[in-house]
Parts: structure tokens; sequence; C-alpha cells
């Protein structure tokens, strides 16, 4: 599909410290679209973000992708602090868990997939690099939510695919999340929580069961970049 981006340019940014390496995946949060697209285009918020993706699937440029947009906020994967630099910030119009978490559009995932493969081509960006908000910020962010198709965009390459619980899930816990990429500062049940909204979406209580421990131990099991 043809991305037909539209300009819609934010003020806010600054210049990079590192190169790209991630594309992080937010909801929007608000009570409509046009709000969002309102705060992170107004200077006095200082919040933004690269893309903007609308439940029509249409998409908003508002930070040039060489920029640092300001959406990730106190964050860390895999070592890396200034997620900001390191990262493309994708916001997805969706009210989020304050607006009854609602489901995302057909159209509007069409999109988002549209658009992080073609970053993911302009950018040498590997699936198990695009992540969501609540990965890199346990215990105080939960975007884009478990009700988030990440299945969808696995199935188009531009995610990982939940693998098999592994048979025997007996690896420490903390180390294979901080191989997979969380930092524990947040403390091991937020951390847990952000786990199972990306991988085990219908339990979210950061309660480590042996079902949770399992797809732990076999996420961290996987070769990831």
């Amino acid at each position: 599909m043809s991305l037909g981006v539209v300009a819609a340019p934010s003020p806010n940014y600054n210049d990079r410290k590192t190169p790209v390496s991630l594309i992080l995946l937010h909801y929007t949060g608000m009570e409509s679209g046009a709000a969002a697209i309102t705060r992170l285009r107004d200077p006095k918020a200082q919040v933004s973000a690269h893309y903007v993706v609308e439940e029509t699937g249409r998409i908003l440029q508002l930070v040039g992708d060489d920029k640092r947009a300001w959406h990730a906020g106190v964050a860390s994967w895999r070592g890396e602090r200034d997620i900001n630099s390191a990262s493309i910030g994708i916001e997805i119009v969706n009210g989020g868990h304050d607006f009854a978490l609602p489901d995302y559009p057909a159209v509007q995932i069409q999109s988002v997939i549209a658009l992080v493969r073609d970053l993911m081509d302009r950018h040498g960006i590997a699936a198990e690099r695009v992540i969501g908000h609540s990965d890199v910020a346990p215990g105080r962010k939960q975007d884009p939510g478990e009700h988030f198709p990440w299945a969808k965009l696995a199935a188009a390459g531009c995610a990982l695919a939940t693998p098999k619980a592994a048979a025997a899930a007996d690896g420490d816990v903390a180390d294979c999340l901080i191989r997979i990429g969380y930092a524990l500062e947040p403390g091991l049940d937020a951390v847990i929580a952000a786990f199972q909204r990306r991988w085990r979406p219908a339990r979210t209580d950061g309660v480590l069961d042996d079902e949770t421990r399992a797809l732990i131990v076999a996420v961290a099991a996987r070769e990831v970049g």
C-alpha cells in the first residue's frame, strides 16, 4: 500500500545523540486523535512523536526521522537509556486505558504495518527491535496495551511472534528479563506485567505463574538483536 504520509510538523524535537535502532509503538491515550495531535504539536507540551496513525489509517509525520522526538520519557531497553535518541516513535490513535481501551481498527493496523515495514527497510531495523512503550517504561506506561494486535505485526514480519512456552522453565527470571531487554529498576512485578502485556495479554497482573515463567524463558532463549 502507498503510505501517503501527510506532513504535520511539530516544533518539539532536537538532535539525536545515537543512531536509530528501535521502533517504539504508543497509543495516544486521549479522548480524540485531534486532541492528541494538537498536544503533540504544542510547544508548551514538550512532547512529540515522529508519526501518528489515525483510526482511518491516515499517517501524519510530525518530526523527521533524523531528529529526536520526545515520546519515550524515562525509559530503558537493553541498556540504552536515551530511548528518544535511539528510536522512531509512532503514536497510534486510541483512547487507551483511560478511555476503555478500544480495539484497533483493521485499516489502522494495516497502516501501522506498512509504516513499520517501511521504517525497518529504510533504517535497517530488525523485527525484534519493534517494541512497545510499556516495554521500555514498565510500571509507568501501559501502551500500546493488551488489545494491540502484535500477532498481526509478527505475521507481517514487523515484530517477533510469541514463541511456544519453554518445556523446562528453570531459568532465573530476573536474568531472563534482562536478557530480553527489560530494566528491573521499576520492580520485578511491574516488569513481569509489562512482559505479559506484550507476550501474554490475557493476563497482565504481574504474577509469575508457570505459564508466564515458561514464556519468559522461551523469549529469552531466542537470539535477539
